[in-house]
Parts: C-alpha cells; structure tokens; sequence
C-alpha cells in the first residue's frame, strides 16, 4: 500500500511537509553543492528537492512512475515531470549526473530492476541518492507520513540492494529526528531534535540517506532486449495513469 502523487504534494504543503522539506532539501544541497550545467533527475517524488537546483542545472526531470500518478511540476512556465515506468525511464544510457530517489524504493515491488535501471542511465562518474524510511524509527510505525507506507529498511538491507545492482554504497546518513507529529511545538524546535537525536540516538532516524556509485567494472553482459523505450507526456495534477496517452516527448528536460 502507498499514497499517490496528489497525497504527496498535500503532504509536503501542510507545516510538517514543510519541515521535512526544509530538513532533508538542506542535507541534499549540502551534499551535492552546486550543480552548475549537470544533468540532475528525481525519480519518486523528488520535486519538493529539485526546486533548489532549478536556477543551475544544465538538464532537470522530476521523474513520476504510473504507479503514484504524477502531479504538473513546477505550476508556472515549462513543465519538468513525466510520467514514466520505473524499469524503462525515457532517458539514454549513462546520461544523469545526478539522481535522487525519494518516496519511491520502500514502495516499489520492482526494486531490483528499478535500481539496476538507475545503474543503465547513470554516467560513470554520477551519483544516486537514495532516501528511505529507517526501519528502526518512529515514522516507519506511523502513518502520518508518506514514510510510514511501504517497506521500510536497515542499513545492512539497503547496503546489500544496492550491491546487487552493481551500486556502491559510499556515504551514508541519517536525518528526521522530530516526532513525526504536526504539532506547532515540535515543528518550532525541529533543528533542535535533529542536533539531540545526531547525539543520543544515531541509530532511530525517521530515514536513511546513502549516497552510491556507479560499479563499471562490474558489469555484466546482458541479452540485448529489443524494445522501444516509451517517453511519457506531463500531465496536470489529478490525472490518472490509465487516462494518460503514452506518446512521445520532445525536450521535456532541456533547459
């Protein structure tokens, strides 16, 4: 069971989606810093966390799959989301500098083929961000959060997922401290949580980030597979999968 894209975007609109924001878009910035003309991609629902680069990115995708539904992003100017399969996104192969995967994994019943597509259109020297619900803390157990549906993951889980698809593990961290509750008190004293919870209990974050690498030596031959990869038109918020043509698209990244 997960939410779709019109429960997310409600989320992050109310205070405790903002906080969340505010916390876990602060760690994305400080970990990738500037990203000046790279080609950046959200897979999930990253666009609450793509915002920030839009100004510098060369290439930016908020990449929804048919599962959670897709939401028009941003609300003025050019749309930056599609529509897309988790295991056929539209992009050529090794083509991302950066991608971020965000409500997405804990949900997916496709996740060894969701990352081993991240690992086709990552060039070799990109980096896959990955953020998921910490199976040891206390928004995993509520469902007052989208980090409260799907499965959630240790460490050692996800350490072990991302090996299997030729990703290397490289710097993990972990954030979200605060009770997942949407009270005024908490929400003013959200930093204060994150500094105690970094001291007193590392291990019981709400999510894990890790960020991986692409394993090239690794590969292994594959059978060519002969398909055409779909490119999946934006659509307004409140439009269903089954409502929406697969056709082609154009320069939907291109900035």
């Amino acid at each position: 069971m997960h939410l779709d894209a019109i429960d997310l975007k409600d989320f992050y609109a109310c205070p405790l989606g903002l906080v969340v924001r505010r916390l876990l878009g602060g760690r994305v910035r400080a970990r990738w810093g500037e990203l000046k003309g790279l080609s950046v991609f959200g897979l999930g629902f990253a666009s609450p966390y793509l915002a920030a680069f839009r100004s510098e990115a060369g290439a930016l995708g908020a990449l929804m799959p048919a599962d959670l539904g897709a939401v028009l992003w941003p609300e003025q100017g050019q749309s930056l989301s599609v529509l897309v399969d988790e295991t056929e996104l539209p992009l050529d192969d090794e083509s991302a500098d950066r991608i971020l995967l965000v409500h997405m994994l804990e949900w997916s019943e496709k996740s060894r083929a969701l990352l081993r597509e991240l690992w086709r259109v990552l060039k070799p020297n990109g980096r896959l961000l990955v953020i998921v619900p910490n199976r040891r803390g206390l928004w995993a157990r509520l469902d007052t959060t989208p980090f409260g549906y799907g499965s959630p993951f240790s460490r050692s889980q996800l350490a072990k997922l991302l090996k299997e698809a030729m990703l290397s593990p490289e710097d993990w961290e972990y954030a979200l401290y605060m009770p997942p509750f949407n009270w005024r008190i908490l929400l003013r004293w959200a930093l204060f949580w994150e500094r105690l919870g970094l001291v007193l209990w590392p291990a019981f974050s709400g999510v894990i980030m890790v960020e991986a690498t692409k394993q090239v030596y690794a590969a292994v031959p594959v059978r060519e597979m002969r398909k055409v990869r779909r490119r999946i038109v934006p659509v307004p918020a409140g439009v269903t999968p089954r409502a929406t043509p697969a056709t082609l698209i154009g320069k939907c990244f291109s900035r």
